[in-house]
Parts: structure tokens; sequence; C-alpha cells
């Protein structure tokens, strides 16, 4: 019989928000973190929202990386370790030591850096080589800079898979418990606002010009975000002895690859339901026990439609209640299904679920409840983490009540 793994602590940086009350809060009554974007200008597209976190206060660390010498996205990640630390009861002023891990799943790494880079070189200002930009730019600086702030002694590692990278990062933190390669990970994603994600979204026409609808008939399209989430994941046992506070149980984690096309998933949803179903059989969990889906939810019409094909195919008789939060917070990229597994922890601990907002007609092709413009007072046992991604990566996890 496998180890438990169990979510003991949660960080977040967010368009709503950074602290874990106010951000849950805030996401019940349905308030929105997307407004007009302020980091560059957005006059030459014919689109100008974003989830920009615009009021960011850094949870304070150690000090062993410097905030001023890393990326945006890095800055995130260490705020989001830092609360994530605190939050499960751990001491930040030592060294984590060999026994811990740190995967964090990203999209984009830190692409402000290329792009201050590309503004100096455009300027004439410099001696063209900007080092100190391109050593903030690959991928893998973010997970390596939580290590270095918190002493982490064990594996480090980088998920880059897109839009399913948060996912990601917690099925490998979860497989590294159960193989005993750990005893603590720091899990989840990062990523930051830039033009370069922003100029690709809008020249594939998807972003929406007024707001994030999903499963609406209307609706328009995905409203590009940042953020982050780190998940403090360990064994149950480990939890025990320490007498740690537990948010939930990942139950399973279920991935796949469509293998189908380079920005879309496989039409018929074949990718997303095997993610799906692989989760179920990882956590030996009947598909009528789930009760909430965290949904990918962009609110791109071909995304939605996919997503609710799959959710029939796999829940033939009644699909349980399902929604998105990026109708609030937009779409973080790499950090979006790490803040959505954040919610179903908490979905799972307060029997609540947050509402799908901006919903107004039902698009008979996507026909789910949607729990549409109020948050849901129920009982969730088993929550579900759907995650998609461009080059149709899938990925699905379940969180369950922790009864111990």
């Amino acid at each position: 019989m496998q180890p438990t793994v169990v979510v003991t602590g949660i960080g977040l940086v967010t368009s709503l928000g950074q602290e874990i009350g106010p951000f849950w809060d805030r996401l019940l009554r349905g308030e929105s973190g997307i407004s007009n974007v302020d980091s560059f200008d957005t006059s030459r597209f014919a689109v100008h929202l974003g989830g920009e976190v615009k009021a960011f206060r850094p949870a304070s660390g150690t000090g062993r990386c410097d905030p001023a010498a890393v990326g945006r996205a890095s800055r995130f990640a260490l705020s989001a370790a830092a609360a994530a630390l605190r939050d499960g009861g751990i001491n930040v002023d030592k060294e984590l030591g060999d026994n811990w891990g740190v995967c964090v799943g990203t999209t984009s790494g830190e692409p402000q850096e290329i792009e201050q880079a590309v503004d100096r070189q455009l300027a004439g200002d410099g001696d063209g080589s900007w080092s100190e930009f391109l050593e903030r730019y690959p991928c893998h600086t973010i997970a390596s800079n939580v290590a270095v702030e918190f002493g982490v002694g064990g594996d480090v590692s980088v998920i880059p898979a897109a839009c399913a990278a948060g996912n990601y990062a917690i099925t490998h933190a979860v497989e590294a418990l159960r193989a005993a390669r750990a005893e603590y990970v720091l899990a989840g994603g990062a990523d930051s606002f830039s033009r370069i994600t922003y100029s690709g979204f809008a020249r594939l026409g998807a972003i929406a010009r007024d707001c994030c609808s999903p499963f609406d008939l209307n609706r328009q399209g995905m409203i590009p975000a940042e953020g982050a989430a780190i998940l403090l994941l360990e064994r149950s046992d480990t939890a025990r002895s320490r007498g740690a506070r537990v948010y939930a149980e990942v139950a399973g984690c279920g991935l796949s690859c469509d293998a189908h096309h380079m920005t879309g998933g496989h039409p018929e949803g074949a990718g997303a339901v095997r993610a799906m179903e692989l989760a179920l059989a990882d956590a030996g969990i009947d598909r009528r026990d789930i009760s909430y889906i965290s949904a990918h939810g962009t609110g791109t019409r071909s995304n939605d439609l996919v997503e609710a094909l799959a959710v029939k195919r796999v829940f033939t008789q009644a699909p349980p209640p399902i929604s998105s939060i990026k109708s609030m917070l937009g779409h973080a990229m790499g950090a979006a299904s790490a803040i959505e597994a954040a919610v179903c922890a908490l979905a799972v601990r307060n029997d609540q679920v947050p509402p799908t907002v901006n919903f107004r007609i039902p698009d008979p092709d996507c026909a789910l409840d949607c729990v549409p413009n109020f948050p849901r007072s129920m009982s969730v046992h088993v929550a579900m983490n759907n995650a998609y991604a461009f080059g149709g990566t899938n990925s699905s996890v379940l969180f369950r009540k922790w009864k111990g």
C-alpha cells in the first residue's frame, strides 16, 4: 500500500490577493482580479485586460536569495514558498536540508528578463551583452532560487509543461514522496505577466475583450494573468508526527498527452479523458465519488467545448458540479493549475466551491452544472483538478478529505 501524501501548507500570489483567508473570501464572493493592463502599452492591440498582480507584497523569507537579483516569477515563487512553509508550521530561518525537494511548473520562465534585454538593445544602452538579464531568464532559475532561499538539498526540478505545469509539478512531488525520495516537497507553479505572452495570445485572437466567461454560449476567450501557488506536501505519517494541520490528501494523479495538435487538444477529448481515468485509478476512487471539478475552463470556444465533452465521457450519468476560477483570476499559465490545486484543497477542507462568474447563457454543447455566478456550500469529499496545455498535455489531480 503506497504512502498517503497530504497538503499541510499553502502559499499564494494572485490577482485576487496573497493571504489565504481574504483570497478565499473574495473568490467565494465572485470578485474579479482582472483589470486593464498596466505593465506595458496595449494600445496596438484590440484587447487590454489582464490578471496582473498589482499590489505584490512579498512574504518575508530568509534573505539568502536577494529578491532584487531574480526575475518576477522567481519573486512570486519565493513569496509563495515562504508563505506555504509558515502556513505549514515550518521554521523558515533554518536550512531545510537534504530530505526536502522543490518542484515548480512554469510556462515561460522569466520572459520579462528577455524583454528588458531587448529594450536595452533597441535603446542602444549598454555593451550588448546584458548578462544580468540573460542569467535570470532560464526556467530552472525559479526552482533553484527557492532552493537557495530555504536551503533545500534534495531534488530540485522545473517542469515547463505550459498551462498544465502546476499539476505536473504536484504529480512529480507526489511520486517522490511515495517513493521515499523526499520527506517534504514544495510544489506548485509560477509565471509572470509579459508582453511576449500577451502578444502571442492577442495575435491568436484568443483574448476576451470584455470578460472571461467559461462555458457561456457567448464566451469571448481567455484573459492572460500571472501569479504563483506553492503547496507544502508531505507523507501523512510525517504530518501526524509533527502535529501538522492537514488541508487535504492528494489521492491520485493522472497525466497524458494527445500528441494531436500544437495548440489544441484532441477534438473528442481523448487525452483529457485518459488523464481523469488514470487519476481515478491511481486513487482507487469510483467516478461517482467525485464531488467537484475545478475546470481548466479558459473561456475559449474550443477548449471549453472539448473539456465539457471529456467530462461527460468520464461522468456519463451525472457529472459533478464544475467551475472555473479563471473567470475571476484570468489564466496564470504555469501557475494556473497550482492555484486551482490550492482552491481544491480549500474546497475539500471548507465544504464550499467557488463559482464560474460572468455566466449568463448556457451553451447547450457545454451542458454542465457550472456553479454559475454564486458559490455553493456542499459536501466536498473529493475534488478533481483538471489542466490542459498546448501540445495536448493533460493532467488531473484528486484531492480527498483528510480523516486522519
